[in-house]
């Protein structure tokens, strides 16, 4: 990262640190270059799932290069959105965190059944469930 030191990590840096630090975890990976702050591209940031703010920011981001990818680049976006819906049923086990994970599963079982629809349904999901937005 040093070395190269670029702008923002894209796919193929991405494949290439995957690569160079295997068998290291995909979602091991992205947390640690969260934390490293160097921007990342959405499909290498993932689906961020901290917050409802979070989430709905990382979805948008998807959604955007869902919408301009083509084949492909749609199929890498929805395998990273079904990771992180795995991830928010699995983390809906533990009873601390069970309301919050099962909402968050929804809004990104919505967001994989029609993608361009994820905007104005989460307006309304916020509104009807009374989450609203953080100030920033």
């Amino acid at each position: 990262m040093e070395r190269a030191a670029p702008r923002e990590i894209g796919e193929p840096e991405w494949q290439a640190l995957l690569a160079l630090l295997a068998p290291v975890s995909e979602s091991y990976l992205r947390r640690l270059l969260r934390d490293s702050g160097v921007p990342l591209a959405p499909v290498v940031e993932g689906v961020r799932q901290e917050s409802f703010d979070a989430l709905e920011s990382s979805l948008l981001r998807l959604l955007g290069e869902y919408e301009q990818g083509d084949a492909a680049a749609r199929l890498r976006v929805r395998r990273v959105a079904i990771a992180a819906k795995d991830h928010a049923r699995f983390a809906a086990r533990r009873e601390e965190k069970r309301e919050e994970k099962q909402e968050m599963a929804l809004w990104i079982l919505t967001w994989l059944e029609n993608p361009p629809v994820f905007p104005e349904w989460v307006r309304l999901r916020r509104a009807a469930v009374g989450l609203i937005k953080e100030e920033a």
